[in-house]
């Protein structure tokens, strides 16, 4: 299930607040409430948004203020701000906006449909950076997966390669061994029992070698008696 965008909006009055809901619940996005500047930046404590609908004119921190709060904290400097305003007072007004760090000025009344299609490229812009951080995040556990299965196998090699080390020592000492029982032994059990050893050793050779990439299964190696 995709998760929803929140869409912050924020307005001292109860009725704008409703107007913005009535014209947003097209989007079937969730939509968060802020009457003021300090409860606005309260709810970006704690949630992320895909945009925020801020009213310039409120009393006590006003739109400006708020604007320039949310764009020095690192967590939430990159939200979009749309203002949202009641009066008009010409092109330094609307640059006051712009330098607050406002994506759109709009001024009251506005087109319902015009502010619902802005909005929507913004929570769809939110959506695609959702989804690619997420496949980063998948892409990266990925390559950190891989990374610890070469790590797995280079270990298991130096530890096969051990033992076949090892191996071959006992090896070349069975057959010193069973060569000088042969040449000064009369003792018919001790050679037997080196021979029966040399053929253990092989067995244990033929399953270390079964057990290196390419070479077959260990399951494969008959059984030495």
């Amino acid at each position: 299930m995709v998760q929803k965008a929140k869409i912050l909006l924020v307005d001292d009055r109860p009725e704008n607040l409703l107007a913005l809901e009535a014209i947003l619940s097209a989007l079937d996005q969730t939509l968060v409430r802020a009457s003021s500047g300090e409860e606005a930046l309260k709810a970006l404590l704690t949630d992320d948004f895909a945009v925020i609908l801020l009213d310039v004119q409120m009393p006590g921190m006003d739109g400006f203020e708020t604007a320039a709060h949310i764009k020095r904290r690192e967590r939430t400097r990159d939200i979009p701000i749309i203002f949202l305003t009641a009066i008009n007072h010409g092109p330094h007004h609307t640059f006051r906006g712009y330098a607050a760090g406002a994506v759109d000025y709009i001024s009251k009344p506005f087109d319902p449909w015009v502010l619902r299609a802005k909005v929507s490229v913004f929570v769809e812009l939110y959506m695609k950076n959702c989804q690619l951080r997420e496949q980063a995040s998948l892409l990266r556990l990925q390559l950190e997966g891989g990374e610890k299965e070469v790590g797995e196998a280079k270990e298991s090699a130096g530890l096969l390669a051990e033992l076949s080390a090892r191996l071959a020592a006992v090896e070349e000492q069975a057959e010193a061994l069973t060569k000088q029982l042969n040449d000064e032994s009369t003792d018919a059990a001790a050679v037997a029992t080196a021979a029966h050893l040399e053929r253990k050793l092989t067995g244990l050779r033929r399953a270390l070698d079964a057990l290196e990439p390419g070479t077959g299964s260990a399951s494969s190696v008959p059984s030495q008696n």
